[in-house]
Order: C-alpha cells, then structure tokens, then sequence
C-alpha cells in the first residue's frame, strides 16, 4: 500500500455566536445574550490550539478561515490577538488567505479597516438575497439597503477579494427575482459569489416547519441553469458546485477542503482534519501516540467518549485523523486546552478513504489527478479502477491522461457518481 503524504494545512476558527440564529441553519451557531465573552474566548482559543500543536509540527498553514456563528460580531482587537498569537506558533504562507465571514447586518463604519490591519484580507459576505421580502422570510437580520452599504465600506476599505453568499430556490422567489439577486451582487463587482440553492437540513426550524412557496424541483433547476449561464456572461467561471470566481479569486481555503487536504479545527463545534504519514515503516498507532501524547488511539479515543479498535488505525501506510471539539461554547471554554474538550476522534479506515475523497473532488469542476488521489489517501490507483471505468462509460466523469473530471452529465448527478465509491 502506498505512503500517506501530508498536504496543504489549514487553519479553521469557528466563532459561536450570532445575533439570531436563522431557521434554515444547521450549524453550530448560538444566540448572544448579553455581553460576549470575547477575551476568555481568544484565551480558549489559545490554549485549543496549542494542546493540537502535536499534531502539525513543522508544517506551513496556507489558509485560515473564521466562520460561524457571526464571525464579524468579534472586535478587530480580538482577530488581531488570535492571528498574532497562531502566527507565534504556526509558519504561515506568504500572502496566506485569511477570510472572515462577516453579517452585514452587524458591519459597522471603520470596522473593516481594523480587520485589514489585524491581519485579514479577504471577507466573505452572507447577504443571501437581495430581496428585502426574501430576507424576512429566511430570517435575516439585515436588508437590502445594508448589504450593499457593508460591501461598499468593505471596498472603501481597501479590501477587494470579497465573496457574496447567494441563495437560489427560496420561499415565493420566481426566476426573475434569482436574476434581479446576481445583477444586484454584479453591480458590486466581488471578487467570488457562492451561489446555492436552499436546502431543508435536518434539526432546523425550515425542517420541522417548511415555509410554503418553496420552487419544486423543475423550477429549481430552471433557476440554477439561467443563472449559471448569467454568473459566465459576467466574468465568473464556475469551479465547484456552488462556488464562482474571477481569475484568480479562487477561495483558497475552500479549495484545501475539496482536494482532501488537512485542516486543524480549533474552536466550539469545529472539525478538522490531519494526516500522520508513516514514517520509516513505524505502525500509524505510534505516530498518533507520539503526536496526540496519549497512550494510544483507544485510549485518546476512550478518554473523549469514542472508544474504537486500536486495530483500525495500524495503517502501516499512516493515519488520517478527524477531530471534533465540544459544541457548547462555555463547556468549550472551561476545558479548552485539555482532552476534555475533544468532542471525538475517528481515524477514517483505508476503506473510506476513496468515498470520503471523491465526496469531495467530485465537486469540482477540474476533478482530480489519480497522483493526487494516491497521496493523499494511501491508497493505490488499482483500489478504484472498477468505479472509475463505470463512471467513465455511463458519460459522467471523462479522463485526460493522469486526470479526470465530470463531465456536464456527471456534475448533474454527482450524488449517483459519488456512490460508486461507497
């Protein structure tokens, strides 16, 4: 079986709270009532970070990401004090991307000149619609009017590699309306729209209670298809399912994701993802020893309430590591720091590697290189030579010597290509 190779690493900041949390989110997102534990947050940051330190030794973050929650409900100061302190700690790229999801509803005059000079350089705006009736019915804080105010203070600013979250297939939204959305975002000349359809996710207020008026599925993809050929016309390429650039404003981070690269996870809620590659032929058990300062991967496992099999994680190729941390924001900052706050720890098998992989490359409109894919799952290109050559001749992926892509069928029905692998 082929070695493990470590790629790119990440860095993702989750940041908990909002102002009010919206009835078609999902994720870990909690209301703030009264003042906000900014400092002893950043504090737990800190020492959540350096207790995953182990982990990551000698490697290069390429990206950071804060996401929430409201991300931009945090003071400059606070942002500064985090990247000052993870910059003491990790080598950063040159030019590395640092994004923060910003709400324009809590964007406030002279804020984002503060942000730029803590250190971030690229802002990734939720305005969702343009619409002021289509915001009420999703439950936003913000209107029309303050989006496009908080964009335009943003470019005042001086930050230019913004990205605008959109929102297609929405309660009594018609096509015209999805088109008036982007020439609205258009006229603001970001550098990257986000644009995807609403989706009822389980656990939501939309999933127990679906407003009416929500486009079915002919309509839905009518949608999707004008606005497709509208986001081209005006200068950004489509390069993964939801996710539309200008050259050269591709998102970074996003990017590390979809090509199955590692990230740490630091903050309540937060996921992250490390590969431990085998070094001179040392069971995977023991590097994960030696890395997370434990006894082993079922005791580090029992330790956080998820007891499993010491045996699945001697890959003699290396470890891929899934870490999670406590969802409750004051559990997380009372125990941030020690094991405590690990939520859970999942080495993935060398049997859902492949699935796991493509659940991902499949997204993206170049697809991947079968190097790429070896590398970075241990696995070898024989282990997929069956699903590839029936995608291949049902029409949904197409093969440029090292490289293959979906094809126009195959991006239509990616979940059918994706459970070949399963």
């Amino acid at each position: 079986m082929p070695h493990l190779s470590p790629p790119p690493l990440s860095l993702y900041v989750h940041l908990p709270w909002c102002v009010r949390k919206c009835p078609y989110c999902d994720f870990n997102s909690h209301e703030g009532r009264g003042p906000l534990p900014f400092d002893a947050y950043v504090d737990a940051l800190i020492r959540d970070l350096d207790h995953d330190l182990p982990l990551v030794w000698g490697r290069t973050v390429h990206s950071v990401f804060f996401g929430g929650g409201t991300p931009s409900l945090f003071p400059p100061e606070a942002i500064d004090r985090f990247l000052q302190e993870a910059s003491a700690r990790l080598r950063f790229v040159p030019g590395c991307e640092v994004t923060l999801e910003t709400n324009p509803g809590t964007a406030e005059h002279g804020r984002f000149e503060l942000y730029r000079e803590a250190g971030i350089n690229r802002l990734s705006f939720g305005i969702q619609s343009f619409d002021d009736g289509s915001l009420r019915r999703l439950g936003r804080i913000h209107d029309s009017r303050e989006a496009e105010a908080a964009v335009k203070l943003a470019q005042d600013a001086g930050l230019d590699n913004l990205n605008l979250d959109l929102m297609y297939a929405l309660p009594e939204q018609t096509l015209a309306m999805a088109e008036r959305d982007l020439e609205r975002a258009f006229a603001l000349r970001p550098a990257h729209i986000s644009h995807y359809q609403l989706t009822l996710e389980p656990n939501t207020v939309f999933a127990a209670r679906p407003p009416s008026g929500i486009p079915d599925e002919d309509h839905s993809w009518e949608m999707q298809e004008h606005c497709q050929a509208l986001l081209a016309d005006a200068g950004y390429a489509q390069y993964e399912v939801s996710a539309y650039a200008r050259d050269g404003r591709r998102c970074a981070h996003n990017l590390n994701y979809w090509h199955y690269g590692d990230y740490l996870g630091i903050g309540a809620g937060a996921h992250g993802k490390i590969t431990l590659p085998a070094v001179d032929d040392v069971p995977s058990a023991r590097i994960f020893d030696a890395h997370a300062r434990s006894a082993g991967p079922a005791e580090t496992l029992a330790a956080s309430g998820d007891r499993v099999d010491s045996d699945a994680a001697q890959d003699p190729g290396g470890i891929i590591l899934r870490r999670w941390k406590q969802k409750h924001p004051a559990r997380y900052i009372a125990d941030a720091g020690t094991d405590a706050a690990i939520g859970g720890d999942d080495p993935v098998t060398p049997e859902r590697r492949a699935f796991e992989y493509m659940l991902n490359a499949l997204r993206l409109v170049d697809g991947f290189r079968l190097g790429e894919f070896i590398a970075r799952t241990g696995l070898a290109a024989d282990d997929i030579r069956p699903q590839l050559e029936t995608a291949v001749e049902r029409g949904w992926l197409e093969q440029d010597g090292n490289r293959l892509r979906p094809t126009e069928l195959g991006r239509r029905f990616t979940n059918d290509v994706i459970a070949l692998f399963l």
